[in-house]
């Protein structure tokens, strides 16, 4: 790849960790934030959950709204939009206020998460497509490495509005390197509302959309209360939850490099060994509590894990797709993984307030090994029958 096909990718890599890091922080900072306004944990994860639920309600209808505007114009609106409430967030003096900015971020998020992985395999050569939704993947990992941390860094030390500043300033930054290196895309805007319910009746993508949002629903039942998990039973101090955190999004990028190698050869086993892994982890969140290095085994399998099924399934939602339908179906992807979100930390917050947050795992475990029989059954069952008949995702 030459400089000039390397430079979109990578200023697009950063706009992903920073929309991640963004969405990861709360979670984060879930105790400050919850202790600097006076409420419980629980209300204060609703940020993570309302947040979610606009994305899920908004993804479709805005990529819809905007399915004729040609792909550079979108990014760089969408990213400008990100950073003024970002810039919003920092200077949240209440709860409410807060909510309000989030859900503005959420807005962005809701624009990005369609067009981000579609844009990067239009601006990589065709043999290189795989690499481009693994780099993709590793921004998300990267903002769980060092964004997530960070965010909890400059939250203890400054105070958690400035989290939100710092996130503005560098998104600032990424805009102007969007606007000096993205390339023009056009966009095909010949998907309409019409041909909606087409989508609907490929079985491959329902499959996927069904065991996505199941999965999605277990993770975050446990991935949402992780840092009062850490501190409540693990018995960790805020040092150690960082370094918990971080190992957890080191062990991602290992998960996006397997994909990159191992994802052809190993198509359907990968698929399954990604799901039953996720479940495994979370079934031994609990018991391995007590044991420093027995957690951080754990939250750097589950890391690998979770990055593994995002990249396998995100791929296979691209190959199912229509030419012409791909953003239209990533933004039913990310619509659908912010339902799995807001269930999540929904459930994972009944599950703190009610038999306690050490249970969290078990309960988040139960939700993938469904997932796990959804994806045998229908996703792979689909998959198979398809490349049976040779048909392509437009028929």
């Amino acid at each position: 790849m030459t400089p000039k096909q390397w430079l979109p990718l990578m200023a697009l890599v950063i706009c992903v960790f920073i929309v991640n890091m963004s969405e990861f922080v709360p979670i984060g900072l879930l105790t400050n934030i919850a202790t600097d306004f006076g409420i419980s944990e629980s209300s204060a994860g609703m940020l993570i959950s309302m947040y979610a639920w606009a994305v899920a309600i908004l993804s479709l209808p805005i990529m819809l709204a905007l399915r004729r505007m040609e792909f550079r114009r979108m990014l760089l609106m969408c990213i400008a939009l990100f950073a003024f409430f970002q810039v919003l967030s920092g200077l949240s003096s209440s709860y409410w206020m807060l909510m309000v900015s989030r859900i503005g971020v959420a807005v962005a998020h809701s624009i990005f998460w369609s067009i981000a992985t579609p844009l990067a395999v239009r601006i990589v050569p065709a043999h290189l497509q795989k690499l481009a939704i693994s780099a993709v993947a590793t921004g998300t990992s990267v903002a769980m490495i060092a964004g997530l941390p960070l965010g909890r860094i400059i939250g203890l030390a400054l105070g958690w509005r400035m989290t939100f500043i710092v996130i503005a300033v560098v998104s600032i930054a990424a805009l102007i390197l969007l606007v000096i290196v993205f390339p023009r895309l056009e966009n095909p805007g010949t998907f309409t509302l019409r041909k909606l319910p087409g989508l609907f009746r490929n079985k491959v993508l329902v499959g996927i959309y069904v065991m996505l949002a199941v999965y999605v629903t277990g993770y975050y039942t446990g991935y949402s209360y992780i840092e009062p998990f850490l501190y409540q039973i693990a018995g960790f101090s805020d040092n150690v939850v960082t370094v918990a955190l971080t190992v957890f999004g080191l062990a991602g990028i290992v998960g996006s490099i397997l994909f990159t190698k191992f994802y052809d050869r190993t198509r359907f086993r990968f698929m399954m060994a990604a799901l039953l892994g996720s479940a495994v982890c979370l079934l031994l969140l609990n018991p391995s509590s007590v044991a420093l290095l027995a957690v951080m085994a754990v939250c750097a399998f589950w890391g690998l894990f979770a990055t593994s099924f995002n990249v396998a399934f995100q791929n296979e939602t691209l190959r199912a797709s229509p030419s012409d339908a791909s953003a239209i179906s990533m933004s039913l992807f990310s619509g659908i993984f912010n339902v799995g979100i807001a269930m999540g930390s929904i459930i994972g917050g009944w599950v703190t307030d009610g038999p306690g947050v050490g249970n969290i795992g078990y309960v988040g475990a139960a939700f993938i090994l469904v997932a796990t029989a959804i994806c045998a059954t229908c996703v792979i069952r689909g998959i198979k029958a398809t490349d049976r008949r040779g048909i392509g995702p437009s028929e």
